[in-house]
């Protein structure tokens, strides 16, 4: 008679059993297998199947006490595939199940060890010590682990509103210190901006003190330059003094006082 034929998918592996004893780990594709003899005993041979594809294993909802003794339930998936199809059919009954309860042990040991705090403001320490003491453990039974996160965390109720409660006020906090940041900066600019226009105006009062004082000097200059003239040319005076006269005498509402001197008698 023919021997028999089996087909192993690319996402499987075969553990070939010959009469109960493992001969061989089967890779993706056909394999034949011995039919019955005319002769002598027939073996019995059986094909065990492993999944090798990469799975999430979810654990949900485990009760665990914080080192300050907080009750929190913690959810955790965890992504893994077999690497070693023999040590994983035979180093444990099931390694699904084995790799379950690593994952609850390996959570326990890093909460028991953390306070409500640490997990509260590092929730990354416990993801890497639950893939730490995991990756450990599911190497020994040809399990690799691809990574272990902590999906959800639950707090008791009280605990639950107070930690709101305590959101809410650092929120307010920060809302807060941001308005003040802002409030300072405008100050800050305003302040800036009053100093400069100060400077500015002092630098523009500067400018007009000095042109005024130029004027002034340019001003006396005229006038001595002026006077000079008037000394070495009388008539210049006169002639100033009459043009003088001529304006007033156009302007009726002005007045003009002439000091008469009576002359003296003779004799």
């Amino acid at each position: 008679m023919p021997a028999k034929e089996i087909i192993i998918r690319d996402t499987h592996r075969g553990l070939k059993y010959v009469d109960g004893v493992l001969t061989d780990v089967l890779a993706a594709g056909r394999h034949e297998l011995p039919g019955p003899r005319f002769f002598g005993r027939t073996p019995v041979v059986d094909i065990v199947l492993v999944d090798m594809r990469n799975r999430d294993l979810t654990i949900k909802g485990q009760e665990i006490l914080t080192a300050d003794k907080v009750a929190i339930r913690v959810s955790i998936l965890v992504q893994f595939s077999v690497a070693d199809p023999k040590a994983a059919v035979h180093k444990v009954e099931n390694y699904e199940d084995r790799l379950y309860s690593d994952v609850q042990l390996a959570a326990r040991r890093s909460l028991a060890a953390m306070s409500l705090e640490d997990i509260l403001t590092n929730r990354t320490r416990l993801n890497e010590d639950i893939l730490r003491d995991v990756t450990e453990a599911a190497a020994g039974y040809g399990v690799a682990i691809a990574r272990a996160d902590v999906k959800d965390l639950v707090f008791p109720g009280n605990l639950q509103e107070i930690m709101n409660k305590v959101l809410a006020a650092e929120r307010t906090s920060q809302a807060q210190l941001v308005e003040a940041r802002t409030r300072a900066e405008v100050q800050k600019i305003d302040a800036q901006t009053k100093a400069d226009s100060a400077r500015i105006q002092a630098l523009a009062d500067a400018e007009a003190i000095r042109l005024r004082a130029e004027a002034e000097s340019q001003a006396v200059e005229e006038r001595a330059k002026a006077a000079a003239a008037y000394e070495a040319h009388p008539a210049l005076l006169r002639l100033e003094e009459l043009n003088a006269l001529r304006y007033l005498g156009a302007n009726a509402n002005a007045r003009l006082y002439v000091d008469c001197v009576k002359p003296k008698e003779v004799g």
